[in-house]
């Protein structure tokens, strides 16, 4: 057990080592994206590095797994460079054996990694989107789901504009059973429209088989009016709906399976948030593989030269883990291939070929 906490312990520093130097990286050169971005504006220096900080986790989270690979990747030529594993294998350990600790360590790390940054990933998102929008002054529109359907909100010429929809299509764009509140900016709600049917258009909705109340009325629903089809102005976009959908990273992992469910109950498919889980809960099996890969391709005897051809090595099956993990998660996400098969896969694959690098190693 000795050797295996040196080595885990080895593995820990090259990390941090690692990451500190990721980490100022990514800062840095966030912070000079966010200057080049916000140059019209009137923008601080506390607001430029407020908004970098906020992208800094969602950044690093991403690449967790490559900074890893690399960390593995240092430990083993190091312990190749000063000869520690010529000494380990003469004394009769087996590297395959060697690296059960270390790789189950990296395992239960690994999950808590994932249970500790989804949820401060999704937090500095939100904070980051709505500071940027607070900056460049956007007018505020939201999407929401619940146990009862959708709701938009939206501000327009009226005031704002709560809408509920009972059930939506797929592309957000037409909802059904729909609600819409008219809140007056100083009078509170002032109109209520009900629409069986409601169509999104370019600035403006159709409503079908509509009833509309007049709130400020004494009695709303004797002054009611129907009518088959009306028009009400409005700032949201079909990109601007899917894009809300699409911000999946800023829910944490343990309320995906409620929003999946709640997207799925209001008529929108939930492929991306369901490879989203998928991939999240795949990552600790993913971060194990990828370590111990990178450390079965770069230790070698030093005698035998090639150092620089291992870590080059290396970094290019990395770099092919982290594009196939990509691709695999548009093909899931897609459609194109089952969820589970896309998110599992690569971690799975990659933890046995390290594995199988090993028991190669071995014999060799």
């Amino acid at each position: 057990m000795i050797l295996e906490r040196y080595l885990t312990r080895r593995l820990l520093q090259s990390f941090l080592m690692v990451s500190g130097v990721f980490l100022s990286m990514i800062l840095l050169l966030d912070m000079v994206e966010q200057m080049r971005r916000l140059a019209e504006r009137d923008v601080g220096f506390g607001q430029i590095l407020q908004l970098a900080a906020l992208n800094v986790p969602e950044a690093f989270y991403e690449i967790a797994p490559l900074v890893l690979l690399l960390s593995a990747m240092w430990l083993g030529l190091s312990v190749s460079r000063a000869s520690e594993m010529v000494v380990i294998r003469a004394s009769g350990r087996s590297v395959p054996r060697l690296m059960v600790v270390p790789g189950l360590s990296v395992l239960v790390a690994g999950m808590a990694f994932v249970v500790v940054m989804n949820p401060l990933v999704a937090s500095t998102s939100r904070e980051y989107d709505r500071l940027q929008a607070e900056i460049r002054g956007n007018p505020v529109s939201a999407v929401a789901l619940s146990a009862q359907g959708l709701w938009l909100r939206q501000a327009d010429a009226l005031g704002q504009t709560v809408i509920h929809a009972v059930q939506a299509e797929e592309t957000g764009t037409i909802l059904y059973d729909t609600t819409f509140l008219v809140f007056h900016p100083t009078e509170g709600v002032s109109i209520r429209l009900h629409a069986a049917r409601a169509e999104l258009h370019p600035e403006h909705w159709r409503l079908s088989d509509v009833k509309r109340w007049e709130l400020s009325q004494i009695n709303p629903e004797q002054a009611a009016r129907f009518s088959p089809d009306f028009v009400l102005p409005t700032d949201l976009t079909p990109e601007q709906i899917r894009d809300s959908f699409a911000e999946i990273r800023a829910i944490p992992l343990f309320q995906l399976p409620g929003f999946i469910a709640k997207l799925e109950r209001a008529g929108f498919a939930a492929l991306e948030p369901r490879m989203r889980l998928h991939m999240e809960l795949a990552l600790p099996v993913l971060l194990t593989g990828m370590v111990l890969l990178a450390f079965a391709l770069s230790i070698h005897h030093m005698r035998a030269g090639g150092a620089g051809i291992r870590a080059l090595g290396t970094i290019l099956a990395g770099f092919a883990l982290f594009f196939l993990r990509n691709f695999a998660q548009v093909l899931g996400e897609t459609g194109q291939i089952p969820v589970v098969l896309a998110a599992w896969g690569l971690p799975v694959a990659t933890f046995l070929l390290a594995v199988g690098v090993m028991l190669n190693l071995e014999e060799s």
